[in-house]
């Protein structure tokens, strides 16, 4: 019998086919692939009018888009000479652009992050801290500064979200194609892939750079998952936050010291490094490196050197939330470093930990502060939190005397504006309205714009988000609930004559976004007041290790599908820069819950404001500095109950009664005829005022560059000019006091108060003297002397620092070896105080007392 059938396994080779764009259309390969389109509605339009249905399917992806167009879509579009007269113009907004001569007079600037939220289209990011960075990009190109970025291209970045019918997260995670994203392969001149070589402990790891245009910035990108490398290794860039502890050792490990080794292997060298939180702190281990390795310093001046042009952003407001890595670990990885830089494993640790010597596990946060001069929080707020969470790092100083300061974090105006709001920008201030965006003077203009203007704006923002959702999530909802009928009943009750409030961000449980759901039945005849109804839309993802975040998303799902609230309390999946644009410019009130003083910073009220979106928040963040009487709403700072549990229902209670009595009547307010509320827009004239001129990136990017690069650069300057004598100088300097501090001895102490008594009470009026005479020993070095004034914290029993005081260097004996200090004056503080004197070493190439932390007490004995 002859057999029938015979058929082996088929063999599958992918291949992508895409139409080449015609010569006319070659300037679209060039706009797609910079993320200028990004921030210029026109550009957007352009892609758009390519073809409306590609537009909506890829995401707004116009490199997706143009690889999608058929032969024949292409031809017809190539004979457009609308199309082609609008590219022309786009075009030529682009070069002229691109053109402008980099800002020369400003530093130079190396910027590090573990993620950039610069599109939904590359799906580099997670949340706030990526968006902030990608917006400071945006901010460095519209300002023309010398900036290069480095991060990472995640094969899988951070996780889609969609929910099941039980409100149950799930973590999708979808590779990126890279061919599909407006990205591009770094090679050399003969067109090959250049591979970045970054030696671990025991073996090399390779990485694929990609180059990511910003406008005029370039972002650089390290990709391990290619062939080269092992499996364990090519997993290093596949996910955002994702894995355990070792792998974000590695990754922390790659950021730092490859990032510095992929800026050298371009030829790339910056005056100013930026470490966007301690993700990225072994920049400096490679900096540290280079100059021992390759310019022959010793480690002592190299760390004078990257200290001097290094900063540290921190963006978390408590210690639990920095990286701390096991002994163990930090050295698997970090074990060979000791040998480059000629120091001891013990001096390397000891650099990330709080007390020297201990058994304290490896803080990258730490080691950024020991090797960073400058410092910052992100906002005001956070900025005091910092300097209270790190005082452990500095013995002998009060937080208040910290060198941690603060900028308080903007967003990118262009980015988070809608096109509507751009161009009512633009009429109402006039066509560089964006160069003159910090001025509150250009902003108060808006003052005299009628009312129904802005009012006719806003509702149709609100009619836009409306649509978006109709269109983004009914088939979602349908399938996920397993009920259409509820899904439909969502749906219809959308109504943009609704008052909306939007809460939007990452689903930690610090964020509270449980409070609203406090008392249901109040919440109930909230949004279904027959005169003033208002409806809540809430997103965001949790973390997927993090279940107590999840269990909030469940929560109010669950809740949102309760028959009396269903309709009015939205859940909204899968938050990303995409959702946050519509959202964010689409409701009425923005609202934030956090436990204060946890929210470091936030930025999503500050785009908000961008879109005349008025702020419900808790007076933490940028909003403890931002709010403004009759311009928002504010929960206030100070704390009622040290009881979580009691502070939530307090809070709770508040916002229900702002929403009752103050939210809702002003937005339903109608004067005579009208038909918007006068009072409501007027808050909305008095928030673009006031508010909004002070949290643009614009005015960011500047306090940066006032703050701390250029007071960093010329420090650097200082310390390098004729032939680095300074550097050598002051090195030698803290070698002297380092070797001879613990020999300065306190030869004599005398007070003189007539009015003191044997129970230390000092009458305020009397003239108090003391003098003080110090043995310096081999010290070279000259000494400050201050009384330090306290006072004990009824509540925490904490230290608060009162008032210090400078003592007078009298005279000197014995060739300077010995000292005389003196201070009077009346003691002018009243109450029970703790006293205590502190000599300080003082040297005029010090850019705070913090840089050389040595202090000597005086044993109380001797006050």
């Amino acid at each position: 019998m002859i057999r029938q059938k015979s058929a082996n396994v088929p063999v599958w080779r992918d291949i992508y086919s895409y139409a080449k764009l015609p010569a006319n259309l070659q300037r679209i390969e060039e706009l797609s692939h910079n993320l200028w389109w990004v921030w210029n509605p026109d550009a957007q339009r352009l892609f758009k009018r390519l073809s409306p249905e590609l537009w909506e399917k890829t995401e707004g992806n116009p490199v997706m888009l143009t690889k999608q167009l058929s032969v024949e879509a292409l031809d017809k579009i190539s004979t457009d000479t609308d199309l082609l007269a609008f590219l022309d113009d786009v075009y030529g907004k682009y070069l002229d652009y691109m053109n402008r001569p980099v800002d020369k007079t400003r530093p130079s600037v190396a910027y590090f992050s573990m993620e950039y939220g610069l599109t939904n289209v590359l799906k580099i990011y997670s949340g706030g801290l990526g968006v902030l960075a990608g917006d400071y990009l945006k901010e460095a190109s519209d300002s023309n500064v010398d900036l290069t970025a480095v991060g990472f291209l995640y094969r899988y970045g951070y996780f889609t979200q969609t929910l099941n019918a039980d409100g149950q997260q799930i973590a999708n995670y979808e590779a990126q194609d890279f061919d599909q994203l407006p990205i591009t392969q770094v090679t050399d001149e003969d067109g090959n892939p250049i591979i970045l070589e970054v030696p671990f402990s025991n073996h090399n790891v390779y990485a694929h750079i990609w180059q990511v245009k910003v406008g005029r910035i370039d972002l650089y990108l390290m990709d391990t998952d290619i062939d080269m490398n092992s499996s364990w290794d090519r997993e290093i860039t596949h996910k955002l936050y994702g894995g355990e502890w070792e792998n974000r050792m590695r990754q922390e490990y790659l950021l730092g010291i490859g990032g510095v080794l992929l800026l050298d292997k371009l030829g790339i060298r910056k005056d100013i490094y930026h470490m966007n939180e301690g993700h990225a702190a072994l920049i400096c281990v490679q900096r540290l490196i280079n100059y021992v390795q390759k310019e022959q310093k010793s480690f002592d001046e190299a760390l004078e050197l990257v200290r001097a042009s290094t900063l540290y952003t921190v963006h978390t407001p408590v210690p639990a939330g920095h990286d701390y890595f096991a002994e163990d670990l930090f050295g698997k990885y970090m074990g060979h470093i000791p040998g480059q830089l000629g120091i001891t494993w013990q001096d390397l640790i000891d650099l990330g930990r709080e007390n020297p010597g201990s058994d304290e596990k490896f803080s990258m946060s730490v080691f950024a502060l020991n090797t960073c001069q400058e410092a910052n929080g992100v906002s005001k707020l956070h900025g005091r939190v910092s300097q209270t969470m790190f005082a452990p790092v500095w013995k002998g100083f009060f937080p208040e005397e910290l060198h941690v300061g603060y900028v308080t974090n903007g967003v990118h105006l262009p980015t988070w504006a809608t096109e509507r709001w751009q161009d009512f920008y633009k009429k109402t201030f006039g066509p560089d309205y964006l160069e003159n965006q910090v001025k509150e003077e250009m902003w108060s203009k808006v003052q005299k714009v009628p009312s129904e203007e802005i009012w006719e704006i806003r509702q149709a923002q609100k009619r836009d988000l409306i649509e978006y959702i109709k269109q983004t999530y009914a088939e979602s909802w349908a399938k996920n609930s397993g009920r259409p009928d509820l899904a439909m009943a969502t749906l219809e009750k959308l109504d943009p004559n609704v008052l909306l409030v939007g809460f939007g961000r990452r689903f930690a449980t610090y964020k509270r976004a449980h409070l609203l759901f406090t008392d249901i039945h109040r919440l109930a005849s909230i949004v279904n007041n027959a005169d003033r109804p208002v409806y809540f839309i809430f997103t965001g993802k949790a973390h997927p290790a993090d279940g107590g975040g999840q269990g909030l998303i469940k929560h109010i799902l669950q809740y949102s599908h309760r028959p009396e609230l269903l309709g009015k309390i939205l859940f909204l999946e899968n938050y990303d820069i995409r959702l946050a644009q519509k959202l964010i410019a689409g409701v009425d009130v923005w609202m934030n819950t956090p436990t204060r003083p946890l929210e470091a910073s936030g930025t999503s009220g500050e785009k908000a404001e961008m879109n005349g979106v008025l702020n419900l928040s808790i007076l933490d963040g940028w909003w403890y500095e931002g709010y403004r009487k009759d311009a928002g709403w504010a929960l206030t700072e100070k704390r009622t109950f040290t009881d979580q549990h009691y502070q939530d229902k307090l809070d709770a209670t508040t916002i229900y009664e702002l929403l009752e009595n103050e939210i809702a009547p002003l937005y339903y307010h109608r004067e005579g005829k009208k038909s918007y509320s006068e009072g409501w827009v007027q808050f909305i004239k008095n928030s673009m005022s006031y508010i909004a001129p002070h949290y643009t990136m614009r005015r960011m990017l500047d306090d940066y560059y006032d703050r701390f690069y250029n007071k960093l650069h010329d420090r650097f300057l200082t310390l390098t000019e004729d032939n680095c004598f300074h550097l050598k100088e002051l090195v030698a300097w803290k070698e002297n006091v380092a070797n001879n501090w613990d020999a300065l001895k306190v030869l004599e102490f005398k007070q003189y108060n007539e009015n003191i008594n044997q129970n230390n009470r000092i009458n305020a009026e009397g003239i108090d003297k003391i003098v003080l005479k110090i043995d310096k020993g081999e010290l070279k070095c000259d000494l400050k002397v201050q009384m330090v004034i306290t006072r004990s914290e009824q509540d925490s029993n904490k230290m608060q620092l009162l008032e210090i005081k400078d003592f007078k260097q009298l005279s000197s004996e014995q060739n300077r070896r010995v000292v005389v200090f003196g201070m009077e004056g009346k003691h002018s503080v009243p109450g029970h105080q703790k006293i205590g004197i502190r000599i300080l070493p003082k040297y005029d190439l010090l850019p705070h007392p913090m840089d050389f932390a040595y202090v000597l007490w005086i044993a109380p004995e001797n006050i």
